[in-house]
């Protein structure tokens, strides 16, 4: 049974899980912290970051590459457009997600509000957070409001462009903020459906309930 390395805090670990559960691939989790990693650990993933990613004798790192990889090895059903111009956009959309979604709401949002008081006992950076809130995370939900012209991100499909951008919005939600709806009622509407999706809902409650238990 493959491995999944990593802990499910982890945007980057979820979107592998998800990616996983929307192929209906079984697998083990092994939660590994990204913190002074072993030895051991780096010989899978080199620069010592989740999630990695065992599948018999074959191993992997970085999220993008894993969820490539999965569709190849399975390739329904699809998480990546089969038209040329829709695939583009569906890896920007990853992309943009993995990048500078998870470069705002990761270390300035989600680590200062859940990470550092309930694991590093230190206090929340609450200027920090204002100013991500509300001066660098609203153009990059403007910019989303506007590709969004149906369901999905692309092709009027559930993608790879959909399972990354959800994955760091999560993260936004565990801090204990929401998308506001007259804002961005797009966005909102479709952050309400992918939280609901059987593949993402789970794990939303698995990780709610693992940091309710060290509150």
């Amino acid at each position: 049974m493959p491995t999944v390395l990593g802990i499910n805090a982890s945007p980057f670990v979820r979107k592998v899980r998800v990616a996983l559960a929307e192929k209906g691939i079984a697998y083990d989790l092994d939660p590994v912290i990204p913190v002074n990693v072993s030895d051991d650990y780096r010989k899978l993933s080199p620069l010592g970051k989740i999630p990695a990613f065992k599948d018999g004798d074959n191993v992997l790192c970085d999220s993008s590459v894993i969820c490539a990889y999965l569709e190849r090895k399975q390739p329904q059903p699809a998480l990546y457009p089969s038209g040329t111009y829709d695939f583009a956009r569906a890896l920007w959309f990853e992309e943009y997600s993995d990048t500078a979604l998870a470069q705002t709401i990761g270390p300035k949002i989600f680590f200062q509000k859940v990470i550092a008081p309930a694991f590093f006992k230190r206090p929340t950076d609450e200027e920090m957070v204002t100013k991500a809130v509300s001066e660098e995370l609203p153009p990059l939900l403007d910019y989303l409001e506007g590709q969004l012209n149906g369901d999905y991100f692309v092709a009027n499909a559930f993608s790879i462009a959909d399972l990354s951008v959800e994955s760091q919005l999560v993260n936004f939600y565990h801090a204990g903020f929401k998308l506001d709806a007259a804002k961005w009622p797009k966005l909102a509407k479709w952050n309400d459906r992918m939280r609901g999706r059987a593949s993402f809902k789970p794990l939303i409650e698995e990780e709610a309930a693992a940091f309710a238990a060290v509150a």
